[in-house]
């Protein structure tokens, strides 16, 4: 089985870059911010009630 990935070459340095975990983080990172917003909206249709 191949692998998916890049190579980074920085000066004497090689990073592998594994494809398929950075699609996967990406994912779930948008996933992520999704349910911000829609918490944030969520709160502003509340209008935005503020605690004392």
């Amino acid at each position: 089985m191949r692998q998916k990935g890049r190579l980074i070459i920085d000066g004497n340095q090689v990073y592998e870059i594994d494809e398929e975990c950075m699609k996967k983080k990406d994912c779930e990172e948008r996933e992520r911010l999704e349910r911000e917003r829609a918490a944030e909206g969520a709160r502003r249709k509340q209008g935005g009630k503020r605690r004392r």
